[in-house]
Formats: C-alpha cells, structure tokens, sequence
C-alpha cells in the first residue's frame, strides 16, 4: 500500500515535538518536515512539499484541537488515516538547574492543560503558553535559560541537550492524543471503516435530534461530534461528526442523503481507515 513506501509528512513543531512522534508511529521511514503553524502544514501538502500533513485533533484530557477542525473546512485536502499516540510529559530544562530555580514553565496551550494539576503545586512559577512543545524545550536551549522549564517529550530533551526534573506529570496516565493525516489523494476505500462530515442545520426545535438520528436508525456509531462557531454568522453552528462506517457502504450513504434533506449544508472531509494498533 502507498502509504508505507518512502514518504515525507509535514507536521507542526520542532524535532522532538508530538506530531513528529505521532508522524513516525504512522511510517517509521517517513521523512519529516517540521512547520512553525499548522496552516504550514496544510500549505506543504497543498503545495506538493509533502505527501501527508499530520495534525493532533483531540486529546483524552485537554479535549478538541478546535483549529485543525476550522482549517479543515477552509482546505480541500481529505482526511486520510489516524494515529493514536501515548503522550508523556517531562518537565525538561537546562543542564545544572534544580527544581527550586524555576520561575518559569513553558509549553504549547495543550501540553499545559494537560498537566494542570503538577503545575498547580508550584508556587511562584510564572506558566507561559508558547507554540510548541518541542519549540519550548528549545528555546530553553538557545537562550540557556537557567531560571525556565519546558513541558515537553524525553526525546526533546535528547535532541536539545536538556535535563529532566520530573517524567510523567500529565495529570493522568492514560493521555492519548489523536492525530489525523491529510492529503490531496483520497485514501483507498476499500480500506476505509471511519467517515469525518461537517454540516449546518436550520436553528429551529429538533434540528441536531433529527440530524442525529439518521445515523441511530441505522445503527450507524457516532464516535465524535464537535460543534464550531460559523465565522460572520453570529451564534450559528458547524457539526462535525465522525462516524464509524466508511463512506461507500450503503447505510452510510442513505444515512447522509437523509442528511441533506435537512441540512443547510453538508461535506464529506474524509474517509480512512481506523488506527488498529495498540496504544
């Protein structure tokens, strides 16, 4: 199948940051592209830089990753397979410094909310969000900040030349971020068993009960459904949904016709296979 021969993946972050771990588990040949935005990710596959872009979606503590969901409407480019990573966090910092000398903790939005109980036990540590996790941990690095810490991954403290001073702090154990991988080639349907679709409905009484029920009539699995702000439209919604059947299979298609009988509108984002392998 092409998607284990020789590929280059575009994700957002420096080397060592969770999408490239995420990247690798999904092709442990792939070559690697970092990206300072994911709009850069999306840019990289649409330009033809790479073959897949992948992107985190949601994680088991911090929730949706709500912009990947707007970039997805805005882009043409399908969702093509998932991956399942376990995600533990270190706190990483430079070489020499101790625990009592950090003033300051550094991580991307997700990786501190993700650890909001270890970083409630520190008095007079100042916590600031940044765009990266991995970008953090190097950061600490080239401005030999003695007085920081980083939230990131061990493999960013090997590839940073940093220390860590605690392994583990995610406030749970079971920490599993769900990535999604794009691209301007639909993946192969025969092996698709998972549908993400996006939709709009009228705000009148029953709308979403009857958007929802044409997949319960069917028996269809709704595995996640997100609902986003519609830009210019004042209080007006995006659905999207992930459903647990693929796209070609007959029940899915009578599910989503039903669907546009009453829905302002509705699109297809992709249809891919399922991550199988154990977490």
């Amino acid at each position: 199948m092409a998607f284990f021969l020789l590929m280059r993946i575009a994700y957002q972050g420096e080397p060592g940051a969770y999408s490239e771990a995420a990247a690798l588990r999904f092709n442990p040949n792939a070559e690697t592209l970092p990206c300072q935005s994911f709009e850069q990710v999306f840019d990289a596959v649409q330009n033809g830089k790479t073959m897949f872009g992948i992107l985190p979606i949601e994680n088991s503590i911090g929730g949706s990753i709500h912009r990947n969901y707007d970039l997805l409407l805005e882009h043409e480019l399908p969702v093509v397979a998932e991956v399942l990573l376990q995600v533990s966090h270190n706190l990483l910092a430079f070489p020499g410094t101790k625990m009592e000398d950090v003033k300051k903790v550094y991580s991307h939005p997700q990786g501190l909310a993700q650890c909001e109980g270890f970083l409630s036990s520190l008095k007079g540590v100042e916590i600031v969000a940044t765009y990266d996790t991995a970008g953090s941990a190097k950061m600490i690095r080239d401005q030999q900040l003695k007085d920081a810490a980083a939230i990131a991954s061990a493999r960013a403290a090997e590839v940073f030349g940093l220390e860590s001073l605690a392994a583990g702090i995610q406030d749970y154990k079971e920490n599993i971020t769900r990535f999604i991988l794009i691209s301007k080639t639909s993946s192969d349907p025969e092996k698709a068993d998972k549908t993400m679709i996006v939709f709009t409905l009228p705000n009148t009484p029953g709308a979403l009960f009857k958007a929802l029920s044409v997949f319960a009539l069917r028996d269809i699995d709704l595995t996640k459904l997100e609902s986003r702000p519609v830009r210019g439209r004042a209080f007006e919604y995006l659905f999207y949904a992930d459903i647990a059947v693929p796209r070609q299979d007959l029940q899915c298609t009578r599910a989503l016709v039903h669907l546009a009988e009453f829905a302002k509108s509705m699109r297809t984002l992709g249809s891919y296979s399922s991550w199988k392998e154990k977490i």
